[in-house]
């Protein structure tokens, strides 16, 4: 009798089925960690944004406050740089990191007197940050304001936290 060496059919129907069940683990871990990631550079963005609208306020704003992200883009006349990078800069809601962000005024805040460059400013500023694809690019929403002593407020909806902030909505820690 001869013997034949190999896998029987059970076998590598074994070694297929735990494959996939990996496969999908790891996937799963890979969507996590992008989420994770839209939301880490979602929370920078604001931090940063929230730090360039105080520097405008203390040297273009006349101690006011930007109402756009195209406003903190454009560089004082004695200076050639401005306040935020170009990346959210460029328009009304500028899509970063599977985020929309916006700038405007706060709730409450009026009207300012003109920048440095003739453009109109608020006494307050809200800056949001919205998943594109509520679920897929992010899982929650997030926003602060001139009013919010630097604080990021999140909510777990497709929607910003609304200002006052309070509850339902949380402050990051």
């Amino acid at each position: 009798m001869k013997r034949e060496s190999g896998f029987t059919l059970v076998e590598l129907l074994v070694v297929v089925a735990v494959i996939g069940i990996l496969s999908a683990i790891a996937v799963m871990s890979v969507i996590r960690s992008r989420l994770a990631a839209n939301e880490a550079a979602a929370i920078g963005s604001i931090r940063a944004i929230g730090s360039a609208q105080l520097s405008y306020s203390a040297s273009c704003g006349n101690g006011y406050f930007a109402t756009s992200l195209m406003t903190l883009g454009v560089p004082p006349p004695s200076a050639s740089i401005s306040y935020i990078s170009p990346d959210l800069s460029g328009g009304a809601v500028v899509a970063k990191s599977g985020y929309n962000l916006t700038v405007s005024a706060g709730k409450g805040s009026g009207p300012g007197v003109l920048d440095c460059n003739g453009t109109a400013t608020s006494s307050g500023f809200y800056v949001s940050a919205v998943p594109l694809t509520f679920g897929s690019s992010g899982a929650r929403s997030f926003a602060s304001a001139s009013n919010a002593n630097t604080s990021i407020w999140m909510t777990f909806t497709a929607t910003p936290p609304p200002e006052p902030f309070a509850a339902p909505s949380l402050p990051l820690q």
